[in-house]
């Protein structure tokens, strides 16, 4: 069928899809998100993915039980309908629609519920096998950036920066000088073979592919130390890569003009990507 879009209930084309000009993450992106991508055409992390996508629901008291919605099903209905051989799916689901009031609708509505299926094109081998540069820029987001929420201004103004930049990804540094994340990954380095990343709380989302890192680190035997560390400290260190659902573990050669390590993607950083890569693999 090609690009689909589920909206509410319905599956249709992609292009075909709208939804109400009230709904509320249109007018206040009052909603949240997940990003699925699969593997030999199953979606990998999924119960992880869902769970996310519960808590996010949770934090912005947003009713939807996705259980009870099937929610699991519809999306391997997606995936059979849309016939790739692998598929990105963006879920979303907003408040619903009601008249533009800043305060949650008075009278309970139904949420939005949204996904996407598109053809799933991953990264070019060569980005891995050279490594990426990135920059650095103060982190301006707000101080929930745990929850998933569609709100990503600032997020979306620093992947531009690094764009209009000729890099990769943009590093986000706190007021203390520490590096958060990165405007749509997240962030390691690796200093004296330790695995270094901010750990879980409100300056960072708890990024699946991160979880699933740490955890495939843990049997490598590899220390992992989830503590914040300043950009300085990622400029020094051995090695740095970053960490998402499309970008998988991708190696950092350099940020802003500082060279890491070698200048070439290390050791710990590939080892790293060919485990996720074994885990991910259908069976």
């Amino acid at each position: 069928m090609g690009e689909l879009a589920f909206v509410n209930g319905r599956f249709m084309p992609l292009d075909e899809a709208v939804v109400p000009i009230e709904d509320r993450g249109f007018q206040f992106a009052d909603g949240v998100y997940e990003v699925v991508a699969t593997y030999g055409g199953e979606p990998f992390a999924l119960k992880p993915h869902f769970e996310r996508l519960e808590r996010s629901l949770a934090a912005l008291s947003l009713a939807l039980d996705i259980r009870t919605y099937g929610l699991e099903a519809l999306l391997r209905e997606g995936l059979e309908r849309a016939g790739f051989d692998e598929t990105l799916v963006y879920i979303q689901v907003t408040r619903g629609v009601a008249p533009r009031h800043h305060e949650f609708p008075a009278a309970p509505v139904d949420p939005t519920v949204v996904m996407t299926f598109k053809q799933l094109y991953r990264i070019p081998q060569a980005h891995y096998e050279r490594g990426v540069a990135v920059i650095s820029a103060p982190d301006q987001r707000w101080r929930r950036c745990d929850i998933k929420t569609i709100a990503l201004l600032p997020n979306i103004l620093a992947k531009q920066q690094a764009r209009a930049a000729g890099a990769f990804e943009t590093l986000l540094v706190d007021g203390e000088g520490r590096v958060t994340e990165g405007s749509s990954t997240s962030a390691f380095c690796v200093v004296d073979g330790a695995v270094h990343t901010a750990p879980e709380g409100p300056q960072i989302l708890p990024s699946i592919t991160r979880g699933q890192l740490l955890e495939l680190a843990g049997e490598l035997g590899l220390p992992v130390v989830e503590d914040f560390r300043t950009l300085d400290e990622f400029k020094a260190a051995d090695e740095v890569f970053l960490a998402g659902t499309t970008t998988e573990a991708m190696p950092v050669v350099r940020i802003d003009d500082a060279v890491i390590g070698t200048g070439a993607p290390a050791p710990i950083t590939l080892k790293l990507r060919e485990a996720f890569l074994a885990k991910a693999a259908p069976a």
